[in-house]
């Protein structure tokens, strides 16, 4: 099927929104537990959705940091093989920045640390710029028409 022969599906595009934001939140769990699991007693909803989880003061928050960043890049990844369309990828990875900034302030309050803005803007830009690299990349790609010839 060529691109644009269904010019607008709401529940395609629904669809690959909840799939993005599940396989970033599974990404995200796994490296929290990778990289902060390790260093506390007890895993809790506070690394992924509290603002204050997210700093530089401990070693702890360090990891917290690289494990946000190290998911942006899975998604970016992510959109490659569900969105596969470079243009689509910035409005993917708002859209997750989104609900999870919405998330955070039904969890924990408004996100007034700097720190929280810094590490979720920069991964939003890793996200969108990455996905649409990768995205593009494909796109660009010739399309090999080899033909069968039979010798007679």
């Amino acid at each position: 099927m060529f691109y644009g022969a269904v010019v607008w599906d709401p529940w395609l595009i629904v669809a690959q929104i909840v799939c993005l934001q599940c396989l970033y939140y599974i990404t995200l769990g796994l490296l929290l537990s990778i990289l902060v699991g390790t260093r506390v007693s007890r895993m809790s909803l506070v690394y992924f959705f509290d603002y204050v989880a997210i700093t530089t003061s401990t070693v702890t928050g360090w990891c917290v940091i690289a494990s946000f960043l190290l998911s942006s890049v899975a998604g970016s990844i992510y959109m490659f093989y569900l969105i596969e369309r470079s243009r689509k990828c910035l409005d993917f990875s708002a859209t997750l920045y989104i609900v999870h900034l919405f998330i955070c302030i039904v969890y924990g309050g408004w996100p007034s640390s700097i720190t929280w803005w810094i590490v979720n803007g920069s991964g939003i830009a890793v996200m969108a710029l990455l996905g649409e690299r990768l995205c593009m990349k494909r796109e660009l790609q010739e399309i090999s028409l080899t033909r069968f010839r039979s010798n007679v």
